[in-house]
């Protein structure tokens, strides 16, 4: 199987068809491997602490699956892969990334005057910045 580029081009929310997201499964099931994710997280406004926060694992952890280059498992890699489209939604959504890591760095009135990133933490979070950031291209500002 090929890799996923998961700052690609070809792969966002709005690019998910069967093909891809067979695809996608495929690269959660078989889990991100460190070196990939320090890749992705290198791009990433977040630096190790705040992935270890939002993957719920231990920043000692995550220093241990460095050292041996482990694999994450599939719920870890699947909460990269939602992270990883959801950040490349609000490039889309903002223009570039500056901007949208200011409004995730933000308190925001609407998500209850919490941080966006915040929320990154749990799935049911992402999809509610996934659905605010919908809003926001579309001009439905609550």
């Amino acid at each position: 199987m090929e890799a996923i580029d998961l700052f690609s081009n070809n792969i966002s929310y709005n690019a998910i068809d069967d093909k891809n997201i067979m695809s996608l499964i495929s690269l959660v099931r078989q889990g991100i491997q460190f070196p990939v994710f320090v890749n992705f997280m290198e791009k990433s406004p977040f630096d190790l602490a705040e992935w270890s926060g939002f993957l719920h694992v231990s920043e000692r952890t995550m220093q241990r699956y460095k050292k041996e280059e482990r694999t994450f498992d599939a719920l870890q890699s699947e909460k990269i892969v939602e992270i990883a489209l959801l950040y490349k939604k609000g490039i889309e959504v903002f223009g570039n990334s500056h901007n949208f890591d200011t409004w995730l760095n933000t308190q925001n009135l609407a998500l209850g005057k919490i941080k966006p990133k915040e929320l990154f933490d749990s799935s049911f979070g992402i999809g509610l910045l996934k659905d605010e950031l919908i809003r926001i291209e579309h001009g439905v500002l609550a």
